[in-house]
């Protein structure tokens, strides 16, 4: 790919999760594709992308996402993302990293790295301490 392929791909990936489009989302994706996704139970198949964008919506419906940057090499694109969703009163706000391998300009395997711990400990009702305290 080109760099202005990729910079076209970049550029369609945040316009799919801006718009929370699952259409957009599969047209990214190889059906035989798979993502590796912390907020899962399994790994997702390229073909089941529009289904979890519909599950995504439907479980976090004021979820946001933000482009931080990217990188390349070779197939490989790199986006680092900012998020934030509202949990009653809670405005939580995390950070993360996709990996895309791509195969003809579409994603072959995606991992996501991001620090699921706050949102669970969130969830279950529970302070999130940071592991480490340093002193003031």
């Amino acid at each position: 790919m080109t760099d202005a392929e990729k910079q076209t791909f970049v550029d369609r990936f945040a316009a799919a999760w801006a718009a929370k489009d699952g259409a957009a989302f599969l047209a990214l994706w190889h059906p035989e594709g798979q993502l590796h996704y912390p907020f899962a139970n399994r790994v997702i198949r390229g073909d089941e992308i529009g289904m979890l964008n519909d599950l995504t919506k439907v479980n976090a419906p004021h979820l946001t996402w933000s482009l931080v940057g990217w990188t390349t090499r070779g197939e490989v694109v790199v986006i680092e993302w900012e998020s934030s969703n509202r949990y009653g009163e809670h405005l939580v706000t995390w950070r993360g990293v996709d990996k895309l391998t791509l195969r003809d300009g579409r994603i072959i395997e995606e991992v996501v790295y991001a620090d699921t711990a706050p949102l669970q400990a969130l969830r279950q009702g529970k302070p999130f301490d940071a592991l480490i305290q340093l002193p003031n």
